[in-house]
């Protein structure tokens, strides 16, 4: 009964959340809605017991959201409180997309009963935390330090386009 409430408040979470970021005229504020939102799904990941789903959900996807705030608002010398206001057109082609997105969704639902997927179920030989951090160190090693320099090299370019023009 406990778990069926905290699923239903992350949820709601996730879904008021992400109708503010709709909704949201602010730029930092609508990052802010994202931060909870993307929150939201790592604790929903918790209670499927998808633990390294859920730290990878905070550690890249939320923390990436602050680098985003950080990177691409406040070093671009950008007004951090530009408020952001769409033209019609805008909105009338957001409003189809979501329109069909969400039929496609809802008629992909009930299409039909869908076919259980064999391993679908967490069972105890799962890999845990330990198991893939050891094979990221050991295994996966050399794409695991080729993803973090291409990073470093992403972020070295941020700061570059950052930087101030000197004239």
């Amino acid at each position: 009964m406990l778990e069926t409430i905290v699923f239903y408040l992350f949820a709601a979470v996730m879904v008021g959340s992400a109708v503010a970021i709709l909704l949201s005229r602010n730029i930092v504020r609508s990052a802010m809605w994202l931060l909870a939102t993307l929150g939201s799904a790592a604790g929903l990941y918790l209670l499927l017991s998808a633990n390294f789903l859920a730290a990878i959900q905070l550690i890249v996807y939320a923390g990436g959201v602050m680098i985003l705030i950080v990177f691409g608002v406040m070093l671009t010398s950008r007004n951090p409180y530009f408020r952001y206001q769409p033209q019609a057109r805008e909105i009338g082609i957001a409003v189809v997309v979501a329109i069909v997105l969400c039929v496609g969704m809802i008629s992909a639902m009930v299409a039909g009963p869908w076919p259980a997927v064999p391993g679908a179920h967490p069972s105890p030989e799962a890999n845990t935390m330990h198991q893939i951090g050891t094979s990221l160190l050991t295994t996966y090693l050399v794409p695991f330090e080729l993803v973090s320099v291409l990073l470093l090299a992403v972020m070295i370019g941020a700061a570059y386009l950052a930087r101030p023009e000197k004239r």
